[in-house]
């Protein structure tokens, strides 16, 4: 409730535009709280987790989730309680709690580095130095596009406060129809999906495709250039396309990029 409680007391008159001249849709007097106006549904204030994957491997085993109906089961049922839980807070404040399926880019990171800290390495939990974003299938767990559009459909009904669902793939730029074919199996079953072809390029050698992802960066395999200023690489992250080689990832993250297997 700590930043519901923000607002509390602001005047209209801070953000006139917003507030007093129709932008948020009202027009406050200057001294009107705008507190209020926050109320029924009007903005969200939404619950994030991260981590299915390293919670389901804490509680039942070593067994892969993906494998195992009864531990799918369990996700889901476990993300099933977070969206009660951020309903009932809803309903007993009038505000407009939700549930975000959270793509993190330095929780993952830090997270796991504290709970290192207080629970030392576990194996299949904080033994990879980062935990898995949101519902997402472990990203070393090789299956074909389709299945792992299956093993996450169920959570995104429960995620009424944003998600994304994505699939690695290969350069198939010659292939084209293949890709097409998982857009079209992806937009029956979950709402939003991205997909993530390799696209980097080498301003040393020409090279275009993938380069080498390692934990000091990213490296051209033809040439073995790794010159931010001669490089670019695009990757996804937090469900947005960007240039590691120009801004890098924490070291988690970098490892989860790392260790991502192919759907296709």
């Amino acid at each position: 409730m700590t930043r519901i409680a923000r607002p509390e007391g602001v005047k209209a008159r801070v953000a006139p535009i917003l507030y007093m001249e129709g932008a948020c849709g009202v027009r406050l007097k200057a001294d009107d709280d705008v507190s209020e106006i926050f109320k029924n549904g009007r903005a969200s204030i939404s619950l994030g987790y991260i981590g299915i994957h390293e919670t389901i491997n804490a509680l039942y085993g070593n067994q892969h989730m993906y494998d195992s109906e009864a531990l799918r089961e369990k996700g889901v049922a476990i993300v099933q309680r977070l969206r009660d839980a951020v309903d009932l807070w809803k309903e007993e404040t009038g505000y407009g709690f939700s549930l975000y399926s959270t793509p993190s880019e330095n929780l993952c990171d830090r997270f796991c580095r504290l709970d290192t800290a207080e629970f030392g390495v576990v194996e299949g939990v904080t033994d990879k130095g980062y935990y898995t974003n949101s519902f997402h299938l472990d990203v070393e767990k090789k299956v074909n596009p389709y299945d792992k559009i299956d093993f996450e459909a169920p959570y995104p009904p429960l995620a009424n406060g944003g998600f994304i669902c994505y699939g690695e793939y290969p350069n198939i730029q010659h292939n084209l129809k293949a890709l097409e074919d998982v857009w079209d199996y992806s937009y029956q079953h979950v709402p939003y999906y991205g997909t993530n072809t390799p696209i980097d390029e080498c301003y040393e050698c020409g090279f275009t495709g993938e380069f080498e992802c390692t934990s000091k960066g990213f490296t051209c395999p033809k040439c073995g250039n790794h010159d931010a200023a001669r490089v670019s690489v695009t990757r996804r992250v937090c469900g947005y396309l960007g240039s590691p080689d120009a801004r890098p990832f924490n070291a988690g993250k970098q490892e989860e990029v790392k260790r991502r297997v192919k759907h296709g």
